[in-house]
């Protein structure tokens, strides 16, 4: 029989299940709360996140670490990207070795500004290097769920790994191109949610398709600085895992990242809006990464920078909008 198994139950590792499902016989979903993979395997539905959502009958919930690891042949890992680490320490001795492992968490992690796919080389045995990789790229949870056409992209150091993948997850409705790039699609995931707060708070204002689609260029130059700056290749930030998920989350209606900015946009303090998130908003915390990441690299990240003193510093959003618009004048291309 051949089996996957997702550990992380939330709506992103739900609808990832779900999309494995024609490829393997079994897919596994692995959740910390034994109540709620109960619930999921009596009603084959995840009630918590993607209410009224039917899974296939091939998608199982366990809260056994060891038993939902247990033979599997490919294992992702869909745990927020400020929680992998700690969730490692506890998990990485029962992954089966040899098998692809792919993190679709988009975050730099705080303290030590590593990429995901770093967290999980610095967690994992040092021969299991090779069998690392992250998805990434334009791809809400529900719309998944729904067999909408998804494309992503699949990165790993190792081309064959990401051949794999990308095998793993080939369906008529869920498609996804390689890439050996894992700093630019990992930085262009984790850059483009502080974006997105940047673009819901913009049109929390009221402030018009102009300022977001200034929002969205300049974002896209400021997260293709910081990737080629750490290694990345610019031409990777015009494709799926940059431009594509970049405008997805600045401008769709589900995007998480987006409904806080919007919040805050319209006078709303960042406390109150948190204390009513129930799923993770990734780009809260990277912003605070992206602060660190330009003093490391000395990368202009403005609109970042914007992101971070009203997420964290409680400035105005109209002080951050006149601060940006006042900068001194420069080449485009700069």
């Amino acid at each position: 029989m051949k089996k996957a198994t997702v550990f992380g139950a939330g709506s992103f590792g739900t609808a990832v299940a779900q999309v494995l499902t024609p490829n393997f016989d079994e897919v596994m979903l692995w959740s910390r709360d034994a109540a709620q993979a109960e619930a999921i395997n009596a009603a084959h539905e995840n009630a918590d996140y993607l209410p009224g959502l039917k899974l296939s009958e091939k998608v199982k919930a366990s809260s056994d670490l060891a038993a939902a690891a247990a033979h599997a042949e490919l294992c992702v890992i869909a745990i927020p990207s400020q929680a992998t680490r700690g969730f490692l320490k506890g998990a990485a001795h029962v992954f089966p070795a040899h098998v692809p492992i792919v993190t679709v968490a988009k975050g730099i992690e705080n303290e030590t500004l590593n990429t995901m796919t770093e967290v999980l080389e610095q967690c994992l045995p040092e021969d299991y290097a090779p069998d690392v990789a992250v998805l990434s790229g334009p791809s809400f949870a529900k719309e998944m769920m729904h067999k909408l056409p998804t494309v992503v992209t699949i990165a790993s150091r190792w081309e064959k790994t990401a051949r794999a993948v990308q095998a793993a997850f080939a369906s008529e409705f869920f498609r996804s191109y390689t890439s050996t790039d894992v700093v630019g699609v990992q930085v262009g995931g984790a850059l483009k949610n502080v974006i997105a707060i940047a673009a819901g708070i913009s049109d929390g204002m009221g402030l018009g398709h102009n300022s977001r689609a200034a929002i969205i260029t300049r974002g896209l130059a400021e997260i293709s600085r910081m990737a080629v700056r750490m290694g990345g290749n610019p031409l990777t930030l015009s494709g799926l895992a940059g431009m594509g998920d970049l405008v997805l989350t600045c401008t769709g209606e589900l995007s998480r990242n987006r409904t806080v900015g919007l919040a805050l946009g319209k006078g709303r303090s960042m406390d109150d809006i948190m204390k009513e998130m129930t799923q993770v908003a990734e780009g809260v915390k990277t912003a605070k990464s992206a602060r660190d990441l330009q003093t490391r690299y000395g990368v202009e990240l403005p609109i970042c920078e914007q992101v971070y003193l009203i997420c964290y510093e409680k400035k105005s959003p109209k002080a951050a909008v006149v601060d940006l618009m006042v900068r001194a004048p420069k080449s485009e291309l700069v």
